[in-house]
């Protein structure tokens, strides 16, 4: 019996282990932003992207897209739409030696759209429900996390969410000066912020 007790403690510890997690917007992050991503044409990876995620792939960290795509509420594209989207950077990075291990979208809008989908609900950024969600199934520890986007809301769900906000000078990022949440760090491009990430990490 006693055996038994060391085991199943042995298989809880295993269980508590958390992650941390590099979060990572999509649109003007990883990819060019285009407005609405309703065209696979549109799609084209930044180039510093590759190099990025592949860095925290190395370093142990979990790669985690969190964005929103109104476009589905406004009619614009279908969610299965958007899947199709994330296999081909998924597809892409893989190419590149990266990858992402999860890919969380909102389709929600407040104001737009039609059905499920007009409504106000916590995983449309700033709400940090997306993050809460892929930390509960991932087990990721929300404190030793970032969040990159090139949005101010990007960096006001991290910090909403208990993790450091990261802002990119890469799509709408360029045009951000003022900020209601202050970002942790401002940086050039997506790997520019991973950089800094695992500089502050090893502080």
């Amino acid at each position: 019996m006693e055996g038994d007790g060391l085991v199943k403690a042995g298989w809880s510890d295993e269980l508590m282990k958390k992650y941390a997690a590099v979060f990572l917007d999509r649109d003007g992050t990883i990819n060019e932003e285009v407005g609405y991503m309703d065209s696979l044409e549109k799609l084209k990876i930044i180039p510093e992207a590759f190099e990025a995620i592949r860095l925290i792939n190395q370093n142990g960290m979990k790669a985690v897209v969190i964005t929103n795509q109104s476009g589905v509420a406004r009619g614009l594209f279908s969610e299965e739409f958007v899947q199709t989207v994330h296999a081909i950077i998924q597809e892409q990075l893989k190419a590149g030696q990266a990858f992402i291990d999860a890919f969380y979208h909102c389709p929600h809008h407040p104001t737009e759209g039609q059905g499920v989908y007009l409504q106000t609900c916590n995983c449309r950024k700033p709400a940090p429900g997306l993050l809460f969600k892929a930390a509960d199934e991932m087990e990721i520890d929300l404190g030793q996390s970032y969040m990159i986007g090139d949005m101010p809301k990007d960096v006001e769900a991290a910090k909403r969410a208990g993790a450091k906000g990261i802002l990119v000078r890469t799509g709408y990022g360029q045009e951000h000066r003022a900020f209601d949440v202050e970002p942790d760090y401002i940086a050039g491009n997506i790997l520019d912020a991973v950089r800094w990430i695992l500089k502050d990490r090893g502080k």
